[in-house]
C-alpha cells in the first residue's frame, strides 16, 4: 500500500472489519481486542498507522454498528477502499479475530461467509486461510 491518503482508509476499513468480526457475536472479548491490538503493531498492512487515530476509528465503528446495514457498509468499505492484492489479507485478518478466542459463533462464521462472497475470494486460498487460523489456534490435548 502507499504511503499516502488511501493508505489510511484502507488501514481504517481493515480495523473496522476486525472490530466487527469482533463485536458480531455481541461478545466483545479481551483476546480479540488483545489481538487486534498485536495485529496492528506487528503486520507490514498497518506499517505507518498512526496509532492516534484509534479513538476516531472506534467511534467510527460504534455509528456503524448501530446502523441498519453497518456490517453491510463495513464490507463494503473494505471491498473499495483495499487494494484488491489485500483482499485475502482482509480476510485472514478477520479469520484471525474470530479464531483467537478459539470459538466461532454462528454470527462470525455468517459474517465470514458474507465477507468471502463480497471480496469474492478463491475457495483455495479462503480454505488455505481457515486451515492456518485453526492450526495456529489448536490446543494442546
Amino acid at each position: 500500500m502507499s504511503k499516502v491518503g488511501p493508505q489510511t482508509e484502507a488501514q481504517s476499513a481493515l480495523i473496522h472489519l476486525m472490530v466487527a468480526m469482533s463485536a458480531a457475536d455481541e461478545t466483545l472479548r479481551d483476546s480479540e481486542f488483545r489481538q487486534i491490538s498485536l495485529i496492528l503493531q506487528t503486520l507490514p498492512v498497518f506499517d505507518g498507522f498512526d496509532r492516534d487515530r484509534l479513538g476516531s476509528i472506534a467511534a467510527e465503528i460504534g455509528l456503524l454498528l448501530d446502523q441498519t446495514n453497518g456490517i453491510d457498509t463495513i464490507i463494503e468499505h473494505v471491498a473499495t477502499s483495499v487494494p484488491r492484492k489485500f483482499h485475502e489479507t482482509a480476510y485472514a485478518l478477520a479469520v484471525e479475530i474470530a479464531a483467537s478466542d478459539r470459538f466461532a459463533s454462528q454470527p462470525e462464521l455468517r459474517l465470514l461467509e458474507m465477507i468471502r462472497d463480497r471480496l469474492d475470494l478463491d475457495p483455495l486460498a479462503v480454505a488455505a486461510i481457515e486451515r492456518s487460523a485453526r492450526v495456529r489456534y489448536r490446543l494442546p490435548d
